[in-house]
Parts: C-alpha cells; sequence; structure tokens
C-alpha cells in the first residue's frame, strides 16, 4: 500500500513538472515605466504555508548600517527568525507598530538581540525610536512563490498550470494599488506573454533614508 502511494506521488510530481510555464510580471508605474523592487506574491487555494526554518537554518537579518536598514524590503516566510545586527557605531532602539508584528528592541549596539519570530503573514513596517528617518519593511510571505521585480519591472516563476491570484506591494504604493488581487491563468501556451501590471496611481515620493548628523544617542 505505501509503495503505491509513493508511485502515485511520483506521478503527480511528473504531471506538474511537465505541465508548467515561465511566467513573467511585468510591473509599471502610471506612466508606464518599469519599477524595480515591488514584492510579487502569487497565491493558490492548494498552496501549503511555508515550512518553518529548522534549527539549522540561520535567520533571516535587517542590517542596520550607515544609519539606515538594510536591505529597505526584507521577503522571509511566514514563521521565520529575523536578527537585526547594529553594524553601526551609535546605538539603535529598533520597534514596529504593525498589525503583523508588534515588538521593540531598546537601545543597543554590540550585543545583538535575540531573533524575533515572524509568525503572522503581512508588512511590518520597521523604524528606529532615535534615528526618526529610518525606515524598513519586512513581507512576511504566506505562498513560497514570491519575489521582488529586477531592474526592469519584471518578476519571473515557473508555476503549474492553473489559475492562480496575486498581489505586488511596495512602500511607495497608494493602498488602491497595494490591496488590489489579481488573478493569473498559467498554460504552456501563455509562456512568452508577460503578464502586464500597470499601476493607477502616481507613487509616493522616494524613500529617503539621509542621516542627521545631530540625532546621535552613543
Amino acid at each position: 500500500m505505501a509503495r503505491k502511494s509513493q508511485i502515485t506521488l511520483l506521478i503527480y510530481w511528473l504531471f506538474f513538472s511537465v505541465n508548467s510555464a515561465a511566467v513573467n510580471i511585468e510591473l509599471k508605474d502610471s506612466d508606464g515605466q518599469p519599477f524595480a523592487g515591488a514584492v510579487v506574491e502569487i497565491f493558490h487555494p492548494d498552496f501549503k504555508l511555508p515550512v518553518a526554518p529548522t534549527g539549522d537554518q540561520q535567520p533571516a537579518e535587517m542590517q542596520q548600517i550607515n544609519r539606515q536598514f538594510k536591505p529597505l524590503i526584507l521577503i522571509v516566510p511566514q514563521n521565520s527568525q529575523v536578527l537585526f545586527p547594529n553594524s553601526d557605531s551609535v546605538k539603535h532602539h529598533v520597534y514596529s507598530f504593525s498589525k503583523a508584528k508588534r515588538f521593540q528592541l531598546r537601545l543597543y549596539k554590540d550585543q545583538i538581540p535575540d531573533p524575533i519570530t515572524f509568525d503572522k503573514e503581512g508588512v511590518v513596517a520597521i523604524g528606529c525610536n532615535i534615528h526618526d528617518w529610518m525606515s524598513g519593511y519586512i513581507y512576511v510571505a504566506k505562498s513560497r512563490y514570491v519575489k521582488q521585480t529586477n531592474t526592469n519591472g519584471v518578476a519571473t516563476f515557473d508555476l503549474p498550470e492553473g489559475d492562480y491570484t496575486y498581489r505586488i506591494w511596495h512602500p511607495r504604493f497608494h493602498q488602491k494599488d497595494s490591496d488590489q488581487v489579481s488573478q493569473l491563468s498559467v498554460s504552456s501556451g501563455n509562456a512568452a506573454s508577460p503578464v502586464i501590471f500597470q499601476l493607477s496611481k502616481s507613487l509616493y515620493p522616494e524613500i529617503t533614508q539621509d542621516a542627521d548628523e545631530f540625532s546621535d544617542y552613543d
């Protein structure tokens, strides 16, 4: 009986491997220009949650360098742990009031605090209570199919044939564009046709993290 189950599973895997397509999702701003760095997450009712990292895997990191969070956007699977190392010569007080995760790491510099577990999907906006220009974002993904658009505004996925939904997010989007869920149908015949998503509203201004030399806390 066990052998039969293994054979069935193998046939199922081969079916989805053969019947898959490379899908390009191309993002354009309201002026029709490519937009890089946006998060694209693809959903399907049969998708299971990403597997939580095991004890042997290193936590992800949101660095603090030159009084900026690096990277600006960090994508992690749901239930991941994240460290917040401080590589600056001044102390930082990292916090978030976001619905997906509320936390604070009080003033620290040399010693890295314990990792934070991000167990709810969604966007977690990160700030520093001392340097209020500092901003970063942790995108906690429910799906394993999640990427950022490249310099040409494109995110490429290899997907089994089927019907999906997808969402595109960036902190510079207006809420209407961030909340929009779009439909995606995948078949081997549309492998070469990009899916073009154009923003309906203009972008918020560029996110700047210019340091204020008078806002140190040693």
